[in-house]
């Protein structure tokens, strides 16, 4: 409780402070900083984890010496929390950087924070420093509609870039891992169905498929950080709206040109019901609901046996070890989408997969700063940029495609080939930080191994799951978030109403689920209850913005 009343009382001195952060002078910090060899001083605020040293990547050392950059890093962890307390108090204090390089995975600005520090004068506008010093990003703004529109405030400025990666199987985000070997040893088929998928869990829970003798299979679980349980089970009943960033759900959808929600119908509901009746029955594990991704990872590689069944998440990595020397690893594949009791099967749509932005330039940069680091960036928007600054120098990080390698597309001429990751030295690139042009096609021609269960074959096994979700989601019902731009004067607002009803829906479907509250009875309260903490207001708002998108203003 002391720790939680700290952080209280730390987030609204955030929130106090940046209304006035940017009312601080940079006129002295504004001056050229150059460091004892000429390089211009870039304060750089990044993300990184235990593996990853910036201060002597060989990455950092390419851009400074190529860009005359004297990089001074300040860091974080890649734990979403802790890392986007650090930036908010950074700006809160007035001591923020002059550049932000972001991982969008991890934390990002929102369209909200870019309006918001735009307007006071913290973020430096880009497209004139673009226009004059980075064909490369303006090319890649001119020939990407969704890239330009996400990018351009309302204002016509462009304070801050989002990474751009057209990453096929994280925009299909609500997948399920199966156990086909369990599948295989209780004679049972790939289920399609929601019925069929109960039948498998309890089998699974039933029969002792890992063949220990003990009742310690858990027939599906997931985490609280990256679980999709909810949206692919309730894509039998309705259209689940992806969130931002593979974040779980959204709020939005499209009926025509009416912004909607789904979560107030009568076939969410339905879903919910399905959804309560596996977890009634011991299913669906409760720990889904409470453990982070590290307890998952635990269960997953648990040494004394496999006792994970099945596991709604956008791909197995995430809660079993690649390369297990048991081959765990291996016994996982995708079931498609479900068919609900009324023929429905949708997979939500993350388009595009990153939705934050990452390259933000403040007005502590000198114009040499700005400079140098608009041409470094310009750079990384380059194949041989992206490939270096990606996956670290060639012959180490990655290679040319030799005679017989096969793009992970297999009708693109390969381009580049990656040494896989338990190969590859650790702290060779910036990897996550630079992936801002990532485009379908150089994606695509990635060499890769067909052997899709060898951990160098993991990107083709990613692609071939996925395709047994392409198509399922509804372009109809997608709301296009990040290219509707909230108006200036209401983006407190609508965060606010954004905030509050993100945690009524999360707590009401939990309750539904574990059954504290009874959906056939408490249902009607819940909907009534949406309007209270401002679901038609937020509705109004989007549409208004939506309005605007659709008419070119």
């Amino acid at each position: 409780m002391e720790i939680r009343s700290i952080r209280t009382v730390a987030a609204l001195a955030i929130v106090t402070a940046l209304g006035v952060a940017g009312c601080t002078s940079s006129e002295d910090d504004a001056k050229p900083k150059l460091g004892a060899d000429g390089k211009v001083i870039i304060n750089t605020f990044a993300q990184a984890n235990a593996d990853l040293n910036l201060a002597t990547n060989p990455v950092t050392k390419l851009m400074s010496d190529k860009f005359k950059i004297e990089f001074r890093w300040q860091t974080t962890t890649w734990d979403a929390g802790p890392a986007r307390e650090k930036r908010q108090i950074a700006l809160a204090s007035g001591d923020y950087p002059d550049l932000f390089m972001l991982i969008p995975w991890v934390d990002g600005f929102s369209q909200a924070d870019v309006l918001k520090l735009g307007k006071q004068g913290v973020a430096v506008p880009l497209e004139k420093l673009i226009k004059e010093n980075a064909p490369n990003i303006q090319k890649a703004l001119d020939s990407n509609k969704t890239l330009k529109e996400m990018s351009t405030a309302p204002d016509g400025h462009i304070y801050a870039l989002p990474q751009w990666s057209d990453c096929f199987h994280c925009s299909y985000p609500d997948k399920l891992w199966i156990n086909s070997a369990w599948l295989k040893k209780l004679n049972l088929p790939m289920p399609k169905t929601t019925e069929e998928l109960r039948t498998v869990l309890r089998a699974f829970k039933t029969k002792d498929p890992n063949g220990n003798g003990k009742a310690d299979e858990i027939p599906m679980t997931a985490d609280t950080q990256d679980g999709h349980l909810i949206d692919y089970l309730m894509g039998a009943f309705a259209y689940p709206p992806a969130g931002a960033n593979n974040g779980g759900l959204g709020l939005l959808t499209l009926d025509g040109d009416k912004v909607t929600t789904p979560v107030n119908k009568p076939e969410w509901r339905e879903g919910l019901k399905y959804i309560h009746s596996l977890f009634k029955e011991g299913l669906i594990d409760q720990a889904s609901f409470t453990q982070n991704a590290e307890a998952l990872q635990a269960t997953g590689n648990n040494p004394d046996a496999v006792t994970i069944g099945s596991s709604p998440l956008l791909h197995p990595a995430i809660f079993v070890q690649l390369g297990s020397k048991d081959g765990r690893d291996k016994q996982y594949d995708a079931a498609p989408p479900l068919t609900g009791p009324s023929g429905k099967s949708y997979s939500g749509l993350n388009y595009p997969s990153s939705s934050t932005f990452t390259f933000m330039l403040t007005n502590k940069a000198s114009k040499e700063a700005q400079v140098a680091a608009i041409k470094m960036l310009d750079y990384i928007y380059t194949t041989e940029g992206t490939n270096i600054a990606v996956m670290g120098p060639e012959g180490v990080g990655w290679t040319k495609p030799g005679p017989g390698d096969i793009a992970l597309d297999n009708n693109v001429q390969p381009l580049y080939k990656r040494t896989p990751g338990s190969q590859a030295p650790k702290n060779l690139s910036w990897d996550s930080m630079a992936q801002y042009n990532l485009t379908l096609a150089y994606r695509n021609a990635n060499v890769v191994p067909m052997d899709v269960y060898a951990e160098a074959g993991y990107e083709r096994r990613l692609f071939q799951a996925t395709k047994l979700y392409e198509g399922h989601d509804d372009k109809a019902q997608f709301f296009p978030t990040v290219s509707v731009w909230t108006d200036p004067s209401a983006s407190a607002e609508i965060a606010t109403l954004k905030t509050n009803l993100d945690s009524y829906v999360a707590q009401g479907q939990l309750a539904f689920i574990t059954g504290s509250k009874n959906i056939d009875t408490d249902w009607d309260a819940y909907v009534k209850g949406l309007d209270g903490v401002g679901l038609q207001r937020y509705l109004e708002l989007n549409q208004k913005d939506y309005d605007k998108y659709k008419a070119g203003k």
